[in-house]
């Protein structure tokens, strides 16, 4: 039979940090270890809800320099919630904030949670096209910075000009990205959450689907013009497969069902196969890599044209919350 230490264990082992700080009132801890224990637990559990706006979490000691080095990390998939933050975390590069995705994403496959899953394979799926243009710009379509990559001569990027191939909503968001830099932290936000994903997929269509290209596109040269067109055609590709569609019959969308584990897995299968008829960029999707939905990462990887592999941040947190649980077991007795 488990003891309650080690069910509090297993249960760190399983991500289930929201329990685990739940029953920490039940054990005769000293407050200041219980203190920190909660908030290692509540950095564990943000960190599995990719709460990113809340990652920042440095002003407690809740762990030493093992605690500090995963906030560091967790930092880096941030979003800067004031437009004028030094600190540009993912809008300096997406990769972390992938790399913690398909963690995040393996978590829920091993928890059983498939409508968290589709729900993390849905935000996969709406920053592709920002992955394809990283290593060209730079940054991470940072507002801030974008206007000297996609405004200027000869550019329709957030112009209501017919040639342009982006939707209502699309050339909308990229009217306002170009100026939001300027704007006090409440708007930002707002742009943040309606808006920034509409931007992602533009720059996408601005890729693959425009054929009447302005200077967003044309200003950069062969062979990488062709390269970008290529993997944000497999990066709409995966935004609009089936997998991602999958997200309307969770909870949250219109048919109040969550999906099987069977029926994620069947229709990756398809997906997959599909996806890996679109050049060699698609056929990284049918890559044996060990995931649990085989070929994601390598897909991924091969959207941004540089590995993208699961991070360790959630097994990390997870082995220091055990490490300390047990120090501050041992201490009190």
């Amino acid at each position: 039979m488990l003891s309650g230490v080690d069910v509090l264990k297993a249960l760190c082992r399983r991500y289930a940090f929201g329990d685990v700080r739940a029953l920490l009132s039940g054990f005769d801890l000293p407050e200041a270890d219980w203190k920190r224990l909660r908030r290692l637990c509540l950095f564990g559990q943000r960190l599995l809800e990719l709460d990113a706006e809340d990652f920042d979490m440095s002003d407690v000691d809740a762990g030493g320099p093992a605690y500090e080095q995963l906030v560091e990390r967790a930092r880096l998939c941030r979003i800067p919630q004031d437009p004028r933050e030094p600190n540009r975390g993912a809008l300096d590069s997406m990769r972390p904030a992938y790399e913690l995705l398909l963690e995040v994403m393996a978590a829920q496959h091993r928890r059983h949670d498939m409508a968290g899953l589709v729900a993390t394979a849905h935000m996969i799926g709406e920053y592709l096209p920002i992955l394809v243009w990283e290593p060209v710009w730079g940054h991470a379509a940072d507002p801030r910075r974008i206007g000297r990559d996609v405004a200027g001569r000869d550019s329709r990027f957030g112009k209501n000009d017919r040639p342009c191939a982006h939707r209502r909503l699309d050339r909308k968001a990229a009217t306002r990205v170009l100026r939001i830099h300027q704007a006090p932290a409440e708007g930002w936000r707002a742009y943040l959450d309606r808006q920034h994903s509409h931007v992602a997929h533009a720059i996408g269509v601005c890729a693959a689907e425009c054929r009447d290209q302005c200077s967003t596109v044309t200003r950069v040269e062969e062979p990488t013009r062709s390269h970008i067109a290529e993997r944000a055609a497999v990066a709409i590709a995966f935004e609009e497969s089936a997998l991602v569609r999958l997200r309307h019959a969770a909870p949250v969308g219109h048919g109040f069902g969550v999906p099987s584990e069977d029926e994620v897995a069947r229709t990756w299968d398809r997906v997959r196969v599909l996806i890996g008829q679109r050049g060699l960029v698609g056929k990284a999707a049918l890559e044996e890599d060990g995931f649990c939905l085989p070929g994601l990462p390598s897909l991924i990887s091969a959207i941004a044209g540089q590995s993208v592999q699961p991070s360790t941040l959630l097994y990390e947190t997870a082995e220091l919350t055990i490490s300390k649980l047990t120090e501050a077991l041992e201490g009190s007795r």
